[in-house]
């Protein structure tokens, strides 16, 4: 039989570093390369119990189908939740996903059509590209600093592409990079957007796991004119297997994403939903989160600490204020995949993302994603020592 694949499927294929993470998970080798939280603070007990008692509800209501929008109470959570932290919303305004995820595949599913743009952060979350690719966009990128995505740059790019329709961006403790953006751009960033009538995606995951005092607002608690997509997860506050997050946007943008989830699986598993729901009735998640904060600063300073030691002087590393992973730029020549395939693997015995695929337009081979919340501290500073040890022998 001739398999005659939709024109879309041009645009989906394997991860280039696949290959090289599924090498990542032999025991013996020391992963930097996942987004994994660290497995030994999940809230294992509490969610035993919490499971075990949702699952006797009364009548099985648990294990039924629920509305496809997500359970009532649930999202009046979510909106409490993002109310004190600063974005005033109801239960009405949150649509409960598959993990935030969904909620990128969904608003590129509704608002691109081949050989419209996306613009996006440069570098930016694979995972994202990942979702709009079958969708056959067209990638416009800017350059990022040590504030996050440059708004003369951005601006330059919006006159440059009238047929943007949407402006991605991880605003706090970027993925990759570890970039938070500043209040200054954050505001520039929806007078831009507002002047060129585009959608903006906001990406909050890591938004909880901040190490600082500094809670800046998000992007939808500036929106005035209802064009912000705010993206919420549970997955690293809680536990990824869940595979619970939320989208709060305008009613007509909530509807239209609410219609294409209901295409792609109906809803989401009333039984994970009930489970979140009694543990943020039951628990303190400020307080698990603050476990989470404490463990992960410490974490992040003693990899930190550790590339300062041993990696080569013109090696470098972002200091992020929050999230889980800092961001490694090479010299200029030096091909992070073909490293870690020839050396950091089978010598050193340590993985990490190669940072060429984060770029959607032009890639940079010259950088790394690491990880720093999911190995110990013993790992961490066993794993950047062999790493360091390999890099001065072939720099």
């Amino acid at each position: 039989m001739k398999k005659r694949f939709a024109k879309r499927m041009d645009a989906v294929k394997p991860s280039a570093i696949g290959e090289l993470l599924a090498l990542g998970t032999d025991p013996s080798i020391i992963s930097f390369g996942g987004g994994y939280p660290d497995a030994s603070l999940f809230p294992a007990e509490q969610l035993e119990s919490i499971f075990i008692e949702v699952i006797r509800s009364p009548g099985g209501a648990t294990m039924q189908y629920a509305a496809s929008d997500g359970l009532p109470y649930l999202r009046e959570q979510i909106a409490k939740l993002m109310t004190v932290d600063g974005t005033p919303c109801e239960k009405e305004d949150v649509l409960i996903l598959q993990g935030s995820q969904q909620g990128l595949d969904l608003a590129a599913k509704m608002l691109i059509n081949p050989g419209d743009v996306i613009i996006t952060e440069d570098p930016t979350f694979l995972g994202a590209l990942i979702a709009f690719n079958p969708y056959e966009p067209i990638y416009a990128a800017v350059p990022m600093d040590d504030e996050g995505m440059q708004m003369d740059a951005l601006e330059e790019v919006l006159k440059d592409n009238p047929r943007s329709r949407i402006i991605y961006t991880v605003p706090d403790f970027q993925n990759p990079t570890g970039v938070t953006m500043s209040l200054t751009r954050r505001k520039k960033l929806i007078q831009l957007a507002n002047a060129h009538d585009v959608i903006v995606l906001e990406d909050t995951p890591y938004r909880q796991i901040r190490f600082t005092d500094e809670n800046l607002p998000t992007l939808k608690s500036m929106d005035t004119e209802g064009r912000v997509i705010h993206l919420g997860s549970f997955s690293k506050v809680l536990v990824p297997a869940l595979r619970v997050g939320w989208a709060v946007a305008d009613p007509e943008l909530l509807e239209r994403m609410g219609l294409l989830k209901v295409a792609a699986d109906t809803q989401t598993s009333t039984l994970n939903m009930a489970a979140i729901s009694l543990f943020l009735d039951r628990y303190d998640l400020a307080e698990h989160t603050n476990i989470l904060r404490s463990a992960y600063v410490k974490k992040k300073e003693v990899m930190l600490d550790s590339i300062r030691l041993h990696f080569p002087q013109e090696v470098q590393a972002t200091d992020p204020k929050g999230g889980l992973f800092t961001w490694v730029t090479f010299p200029k020549e030096f091909d992070a995949a073909a490293f870690m395939r020839d050396v950091a693997l089978p010598e050193a015995r340590v993985a990490y993302v190669p940072g060429g695929s984060f770029f959607p337009v032009t890639q940079q081979a010259n950088h790394a994603r690491i990880n720093y919340s999911a190995q110990s501290e013993d790992r961490i500073r066993h794993g950047i020592e062999a790493l360091g040890f390999a890099l001065k022998a072939h720099l």
